[in-house]
Protein backbone atom coordinates (compact mmCIF):
# COMPACT_ATOMS: atom_id res chain seq x y z
CA UNK A 1 0.00 0.00 0.00
CA UNK A 2 1.36 3.14 -0.83
CA UNK A 3 1.68 6.42 1.16
CA UNK A 4 -0.68 9.44 1.14
CA UNK A 5 1.53 12.58 0.07
CA UNK A 6 1.14 15.93 0.02
CA UNK A 7 3.23 18.29 -2.63
CA UNK A 8 3.26 21.83 -2.41
CA UNK A 9 4.33 25.53 -2.87
CA UNK A 10 4.89 27.52 0.25
CA UNK A 11 6.18 31.11 0.31
CA UNK A 12 8.29 31.73 3.63
CA UNK A 13 5.18 32.28 5.65
CA UNK A 14 2.97 29.42 5.20
CA UNK A 15 0.99 30.59 2.08
CA UNK A 16 0.20 28.40 -0.62
CA UNK A 17 -2.85 30.24 -2.37
CA UNK A 18 -2.45 30.91 -6.06
CA UNK A 19 1.22 29.43 -6.53
CA UNK A 20 0.93 28.98 -10.75
CA UNK A 21 -0.46 31.51 -12.46
CA UNK A 22 -1.79 35.03 -11.82
CA UNK A 23 -5.43 34.35 -12.32
CA UNK A 24 -5.42 30.91 -10.74
CA UNK A 25 -6.99 31.71 -6.44
CA UNK A 26 -7.97 36.01 -6.54
CA UNK A 27 -10.37 34.22 -3.21
CA UNK A 28 -10.59 36.99 -0.76
CA UNK A 29 -8.77 39.79 -2.72
CA UNK A 30 -5.44 37.37 -2.89
CA UNK A 31 -3.38 39.51 -5.52
CA UNK A 32 0.00 37.55 -5.57
CA UNK A 33 -0.75 35.13 -7.47
CA UNK A 34 1.47 33.39 -9.76
CA UNK A 35 4.02 33.68 -7.31
CA UNK A 36 5.99 30.28 -7.66
CA UNK A 37 6.33 30.18 -11.09
CA UNK A 38 9.69 31.88 -11.40
CA UNK A 39 11.50 29.63 -9.11
CA UNK A 40 10.16 26.32 -11.13
CA UNK A 41 10.49 24.15 -8.30
CA UNK A 42 8.33 21.49 -8.84
CA UNK A 43 10.16 21.08 -11.68
CA UNK A 44 12.61 18.69 -9.05
CA UNK A 45 10.71 16.89 -7.18
CA UNK A 46 10.49 14.63 -10.23
CA UNK A 47 10.69 11.10 -7.96
CA UNK A 48 7.38 11.97 -6.16
CA UNK A 49 5.53 12.38 -9.66
CA UNK A 50 7.46 8.57 -10.46
CA UNK A 51 6.03 6.95 -7.38
CA UNK A 52 2.54 8.25 -7.58
CA UNK A 53 -0.84 5.82 -8.36
CA UNK A 54 -3.34 8.52 -8.34
CA UNK A 55 -4.13 12.09 -7.47
CA UNK A 56 -6.64 13.05 -4.67
CA UNK A 57 -7.90 16.36 -4.97
CA UNK A 58 -10.26 19.07 -3.83
CA UNK A 59 -13.26 20.31 -5.88
CA UNK A 60 -11.44 23.90 -6.99
CA UNK A 61 -7.90 22.40 -7.53
CA UNK A 62 -9.58 20.06 -9.99
CA UNK A 63 -11.68 22.13 -11.58
CA UNK A 64 -8.78 24.51 -11.79
CA UNK A 65 -6.24 21.90 -13.17
CA UNK A 66 -9.78 20.38 -15.22
CA UNK A 67 -9.75 23.90 -17.55
CA UNK A 68 -6.07 24.44 -17.41
CA UNK A 69 -4.07 21.42 -18.24
CA UNK A 70 -6.01 19.74 -21.24
CA UNK A 71 -5.70 23.12 -22.87
CA UNK A 72 -1.67 22.92 -22.54
CA UNK A 73 -1.03 20.84 -25.80
CA UNK A 74 2.30 18.84 -26.28
CA UNK A 75 3.50 19.29 -22.55
CA UNK A 76 4.34 16.02 -20.98
CA UNK A 77 2.53 17.13 -17.66
CA UNK A 78 -0.40 17.58 -19.71
CA UNK A 79 -0.15 13.48 -21.01
CA UNK A 80 0.47 12.72 -17.17
CA UNK A 81 -2.37 14.49 -15.49
CA UNK A 82 -4.58 13.29 -18.07
CA UNK A 83 -3.44 9.53 -17.79
CA UNK A 84 -3.58 8.97 -13.68
CA UNK A 85 -6.24 8.18 -12.35
CA UNK A 86 -8.00 11.82 -10.49
CA UNK A 87 -10.22 11.18 -7.50
CA UNK A 88 -12.60 14.10 -6.71
CA UNK A 89 -13.54 15.11 -2.84
CA UNK A 90 -16.61 17.39 -3.37
CA UNK A 91 -19.72 17.68 -1.75
CA UNK A 92 -21.17 19.50 -5.16
CA UNK A 93 -20.06 18.02 -8.28
CA UNK A 94 -22.27 14.85 -10.17
CA UNK A 95 -20.27 12.28 -12.17
CA UNK A 96 -19.59 12.55 -14.96
CA UNK A 97 -16.36 14.63 -14.18
CA UNK A 98 -15.39 16.45 -17.12
CA UNK A 99 -11.71 14.80 -17.21
CA UNK A 100 -11.15 11.56 -18.19
CA UNK A 101 -9.66 8.77 -15.71
CA UNK A 102 -12.11 11.21 -12.63
CA UNK A 103 -13.67 9.60 -10.30
CA UNK A 104 -16.01 11.66 -6.97
CA UNK A 105 -14.65 10.42 -4.25
CA UNK A 106 -18.00 9.35 -2.64
CA UNK A 107 -18.53 8.36 1.67
CA UNK A 108 -16.78 9.00 4.13
CA UNK A 109 -12.90 10.46 4.23
CA UNK A 110 -11.40 7.76 6.80
CA UNK A 111 -12.97 5.16 4.99
CA UNK A 112 -12.78 6.19 1.72
CA UNK A 113 -8.86 7.21 1.40
CA UNK A 114 -7.54 4.27 2.85
CA UNK A 115 -9.88 2.10 0.81
CA UNK A 116 -8.26 4.29 -2.34
CA UNK A 117 -4.70 3.58 -1.10
CA UNK A 118 -5.27 0.05 -0.71
CA UNK A 119 -6.83 -0.36 -4.37
CA UNK A 120 -3.78 1.78 -6.28
CA UNK A 121 -0.33 0.72 -4.54
CA UNK A 122 1.09 3.46 -5.18
CA UNK A 123 1.00 6.64 -3.45
CA UNK A 124 -1.45 8.42 -4.05
CA UNK A 125 -0.72 12.67 -4.35
CA UNK A 126 -2.22 15.53 -3.09
CA UNK A 127 -1.49 18.75 -5.07
CA UNK A 128 -3.21 22.31 -4.01
CA UNK A 129 -6.57 21.73 -2.24
CA UNK A 130 -5.96 23.38 0.70
CA UNK A 131 -9.26 22.55 2.42
CA UNK A 132 -8.92 18.38 1.79
CA UNK A 133 -5.26 18.81 3.63
CA UNK A 134 -6.98 20.52 6.36
CA UNK A 135 -9.66 17.22 6.78
CA UNK A 136 -6.73 14.50 6.11
CA UNK A 137 -4.52 16.03 8.57
CA UNK A 138 -7.82 16.38 11.35
CA UNK A 139 -8.39 12.23 10.36
CA UNK A 140 -4.70 11.46 10.74
CA UNK A 141 -4.12 10.19 6.94
CA UNK A 142 -1.38 12.46 5.43
CA UNK A 143 1.61 9.91 5.34
CA UNK A 144 4.13 12.23 3.94
CA UNK A 145 5.03 16.21 3.54
CA UNK A 146 7.32 17.88 0.38
CA UNK A 147 6.95 20.96 0.85
CA UNK A 148 8.85 23.29 -1.58
CA UNK A 149 9.35 26.47 0.40
CA UNK A 150 10.21 29.46 -1.91
CA UNK A 151 12.37 32.67 -0.89
CA UNK A 152 9.53 35.39 -0.28
CA UNK A 153 7.02 36.50 2.13
CA UNK A 154 3.80 36.89 0.62
CA UNK A 155 2.13 38.63 3.87
CA UNK A 156 -1.20 37.09 3.68
CA UNK A 157 -3.12 34.83 1.65
CA UNK A 158 -4.50 31.23 2.91
CA UNK A 159 -1.74 29.42 4.57
CA UNK A 160 -0.99 25.45 4.68
CA UNK A 161 -1.28 25.20 8.44
CA UNK A 162 -4.03 27.63 9.57
CA UNK A 163 -4.28 29.19 12.98
CA UNK A 164 -6.56 26.34 15.23
CA UNK A 165 -5.22 23.82 12.84
CA UNK A 166 -4.19 20.29 14.00
CA UNK A 167 -1.16 19.68 15.81
CA UNK A 168 1.11 17.50 14.19
CA UNK A 169 4.57 16.15 14.65
CA UNK A 170 6.30 15.51 12.20
CA UNK A 171 10.01 13.88 11.41
CA UNK A 172 12.82 15.55 8.27
CA UNK A 173 13.71 12.21 5.67
CA UNK A 174 15.56 14.62 3.21
CA UNK A 175 15.90 18.10 2.45
CA UNK A 176 17.99 20.30 -0.42
CA UNK A 177 17.57 23.12 -2.14
CA UNK A 178 17.48 23.87 -5.83
CA UNK A 179 19.29 26.86 -7.76
CA UNK A 180 16.85 28.95 -7.12
CA UNK A 181 16.54 29.02 -3.36
CA UNK A 182 13.87 27.08 -3.39
CA UNK A 183 14.19 24.59 -0.42
CA UNK A 184 12.19 21.16 -0.91
CA UNK A 185 11.59 19.59 3.05
CA UNK A 186 10.52 16.16 2.89
CA UNK A 187 8.47 15.31 6.00
CA UNK A 188 7.27 11.65 7.62
CA UNK A 189 4.64 11.57 10.31
CA UNK A 190 6.30 11.04 13.36
CA UNK A 191 6.66 7.41 15.56
CA UNK A 192 4.62 8.13 18.55
CA UNK A 193 6.91 8.64 21.81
Amino acid sequence: MGKLVVCTNLSLDGVMQGPARGDEDARNGFRRGGWAAPYAGMMHVGEVFQNTGALLLGRRTYLDFADVWPRRGHNPMTTWLTRIPKYVVSTSLEEPLPWENSTLLVGDLATAVPAVKREVGKDILVMGSGELIESLMRLGLVDEWVLLIHPLVLGSGRRLFPEGGVATDLTLVESRSTPGGVVIANYRKAEPA
